[in-house]
Parts: C-alpha cells; sequence; structure tokens
C-alpha cells in the first residue's frame, strides 16, 4: 500500500505537469516532485501510525476492569519483544539465538501480578486527570515505561534467585534452574538489563526525557544492587551474629540519589530511634524500584517538572516501601501459607528482618539466648523456639501498632502535597495497608 501511494503521487505529479497551460518539463518535474513528496509524507505518517500502538491494544475502547487492562498491558509486551529480537538483525547472530531470547523474556518478564508496570500507567491516568481512559499515544508511551519497569525487575530476580539458591519463583523452576540455562542465567540477565536500554533508546530517543529517563533507571538499578550487597552481607547465612543486626548499621546508610526534576534531592535518614523502623536496606531494595520509579515515570509522562513534588512523592514512596516490606518480613512468619506460599523462611535463612530486630532490643537475657541458640536453624523445632519467643515479646501487636502509624504517615504526607493530584498515592496505598499476602 505504502510504495502504491509513493507511484501513484510520482504519477500524479506527472499528469498534472503535463495538462495544458503547465505542460513545461520544469513544470513536470517539479509537480511531480511536489505530489511525490505528499505520497512519501503519507507514508510515513502510516507507518508512524502502525509503529505508535502495537496490533490489538484497544485500551481506550474496553471498559476498565482489571482483566481488560491486563490484556492490553500483555498486548504491548508481545509487541516489544517481536521488536527486540528483530533489532538482532544486524549482528548476524545464529537464528537458534531468537528462540532463546523470545522464551528468556516471555518465562521471566510478564509474571507475577504486573503491579509495578500497570502503576505507571495508573499514575499518567491519575496525575493528568484523563478519566479512566487514555489516547492511544498516551497509553502507549506509560505502557512502554511500564514494561521498563517489569523488565528490570525480571533482571533482578534472575541475579537474586542465584544468589539466594532458590528453587522456584512464582511457582515455576528459576530460570538458572533450567537444564538448558544454569550459569547462562547471569549473562542473561545482563541481556534483560540491555534490553531496557534498548526500548527507551527506541521510543524516546530523539526526546530531551531519554536522559532522565536513562538515569533514573541507572541510578534505581544502582540502588537496588546496594541493597542486595546489604542483604548479602548483613548475616553470614551459617552463622548467627546478631551484633551485626543492630539498626545503626542501617541507620548510617540513606540513598543518595542526584538532584534534578527525575530525582528528589538528598533527604536526611529517619531520626527515629524506634526499633519499628526500619532496616535501610529496604529503601534500596525495595522503596525505589517497587514504588518512586514508576510513580515517577508517571509524573514525567504527565508533565509534572516541579522538583518539589518529585522530593514530596520520593519521600511518600520511600515510607510505602518500607511499609511494604515490614509486612513481607511479618507475613513470612504470620501469614497463612495458603496465600504466601511460604513461612517461616527468614528465621530458618538467618534473614535480618523487621521482626528479629524489634526483638533484640526488648528480648530478656533468656529470650536473647533461646533467639541465639535457634535461629537460623532450618529445623522445625528451632523455628517454633524463635516464634515462642516473638509471641511473647507481643511482635504481633508491635506490627500492627506499626502498621497503623505508617498508614498514618503517609496519609499526613499525601495531605502536604499541592500542585498535582494525589490519587495515585492514596491507591497504592490502599492496595497494601492490611494486605495479607
Amino acid at each position: 500500500m505504502s510504495t502504491t501511494l509513493a507511484v501513484v503521487g510520482l504519477a500524479a505529479g506527472v499528469v498534472v505537469g503535463l495538462q495544458p497551460g503547465v505542460a513545461t518539463l520544469p513544470h513536470v518535474l517539479e509537480a511531480a516532485l511536489v505530489l511525490a513528496a505528499v505520497g512519501l509524507m503519507v507514508i510515513a505518517a502510516g507507518r508512524l501510525r502502525r509503529s505508535a500502538l502495537p496490533a490489538g491494544c484497544v485500551y481506550t475502547a474496553r471498559k476498565g476492569t482489571k482483566e481488560s487492562a491486563i490484556a492490553d498491558f500483555k498486548g504491548v509486551f508481545t509487541e516489544l519483544t517481536r521488536e527486540l529480537v528483530a533489532e538482532n538483525a544486524p549482528y548476524t547472530l545464529p537464528k537458534r539465538l531468537d528462540a532463546y531470547l523470545s522464551r528468556l523474556m516471555e518465562y521471566n518478564v510478564p509474571k507475577g501480578k504486573l503491579t509495578r508496570g500497570l502503576t505507571v500507567i495508573n499514575a499518567v491516568k491519575e496525575i493528568s486527570a484523563a478519566g479512566g481512559k487514555l489516547a492511544d499515544e498516551q497509553y502507549r508511551r506509560a505502557a512502554v515505561l511500564g514494561w521498563c519497569v517489569e523488565w528490570l525487575q525480571a533482571f533482578f530476580l534472575v541475579a537474586d534467585d542465584i544468589m539466594d539458591e532458590s528453587e522456584t519463583r512464582r511457582g515455576q523452576p528459576c530460570w538458572y534452574k533450567l537444564d538448558d540455562v544454569k550459569m547462562n542465567a547471569i549473562n542473561d540477565g545482563i541481556i534483560l538489563e540491555a534490553q531496557i536500554y534498548q526500548i527507551l533508546k527506541r521510543y524516546f530517543g530523539s526526546e530531551p526525557l531519554y536522559v532522565p529517563l536513562l538515569e533514573l533507571f541507572h541510578e534505581v538499578t544502582l540502588q537496588t544492587a546496594l541493597g542486595q550487597f546489604l542483604d548479602l552481607t548483613t548475616a553470614d547465612p551459617h552463622k548467627v551474629d546478631f551484633s551485626r543486626f543492630s539498626l545503626d548499621v542501617y541507620k548510617q546508610i540513606g540513598p543518595q540519589p542526584p538532584a534534578g526534576p527525575m530525582f528528589a534531592p538528598n533527604l536526611a535518614p529517619p531520626t527515629d530511634p524506634s526499633p519499628a523502623r526500619c532496616p535501610r536496606a529496604v529503601v534500596y531494595k525495595t522503596a525505589f524500584y517497587s514504588f518512586y520509579l514508576p510513580v515517577a515515570l508517571g509524573m514525567r509522562l504527565a508533565g509534572i517538572t516541579d522538583p518539589t513534588l518529585y522530593v514530596q512523592a520520593r519521600a511518600i514512596c520511600v515510607e510505602m516501601g518500607e511499609m511494604f516490606q515490614v509486612q513481607d518480613d511479618y507475613l513470612d512468619c504470620y501469614g497463612d501459607p495458603q496465600v504466601t506460599g511460604k513461612v517461616g523462611t527468614d528465621i530458618r535463612d538467618n534473614k535480618c528482618s523487621w521482626l528479629i530486630n524489634t526483638a533484640l532490643p526488648i528480648a530478656s537475657d533468656k529470650q536473647r539466648n533461646v533467639l541465639e541458640a535457634n535461629y537460623a536453624k532450618k529445623s522445625d523445632g528451632a523455628e517454633r523456639a524463635v516464634r515462642t519467643v516473638f509471641d511473647e515479646l507481643d511482635i504481633v501487636g508491635k506490627f500492627r501498632a506499626y502498621e497503623d502509624a505508617a498508614n498514618a504517615r503517609v496519609l499526613e504526607m499525601i495531605a502536604q502535597v499541592h500542585g498535582m493530584p494525589t490519587t495515585i498515592f492514596t491507591m497504592l496505598l490502599a492496595k497494601i495497608y492490611k494486605r495479607n499476602k
């Protein structure tokens, strides 16, 4: 069709140029070139429209159901994977790599609840007051960035599973546990991260937004890696050393992202000495890529440029990220295994969780001895002994008090935001407050 338009444009130019009164060679050529150029512009516009939205993505035409939102979002993923495989063509790589890369992406990226990616879309909707709908191009841009967040998480999880020697992830064997993958997974994780920047260049490379996006993703990646370092080095998996669990170890560590519209200037670490304050590793590992990254991306696409609003958004998201991780630690011990899928792994794996950090400062000498003798032991009896101490110290009550206080803090922080709609924050908070999985 495109070629036909070009030919027709050129032919029409010749016909017009040969009409009486204009039948001179210069006029023929001029008319032909002008109309051919119009034809080429139509072609370019057609290509732009085709690349703007993947086939089957009819977001604005659907009812705003959760199922339709996920279906539309996954439609963008399908298109992105095809584009990424096609971009390998200039490297003249073997064809079998295409199938492997497609499998790598499909196995690791579009899994879980996709909450982080969908948050980008929801943030754009709520902040831009789109009334529950986005124009196709708006949706496309938000969805592309949402998938970049999901790609980032997939990269983190592939690496995390190797480091933790995990067996399963989301009900299926970890990627590195597959017989034809094994330690190739290390390189596969690098590929997943590199694909983020392929996507960003393809869709935002010609925009002023491109460099801030690169900086944001690089900074969040670094912060998450630092959080993983803290998690891996705080506790020896084979030896209990509670001196490493001191909250002071964490309070001296705070995220230091550069100032700018996409980043909040440095915030002072919390001054609250309460044991209920979460370790700062949580800020690195959870708060930034799970909460701040999706919200900041949505704010940027919605046209928010006031640096003060990013400072406030960052503070709110950090608080919610800490709350989310504390909940995870609590549910690991007290959650319903039929809902969470696992219980008690933090105790057995010598994790520096919120529960043990809360228990140690208030435990008696006798209770501390029980914790030291049984923590990190991979037996049901040892786990029960630790849980008994937790029960004696009313860790459940302290968690509920923490959760209520954290929820109140976030609501108060949201109330201080002026200059943008705040429903994206209240929606996120409503999803995590009192959650059970």
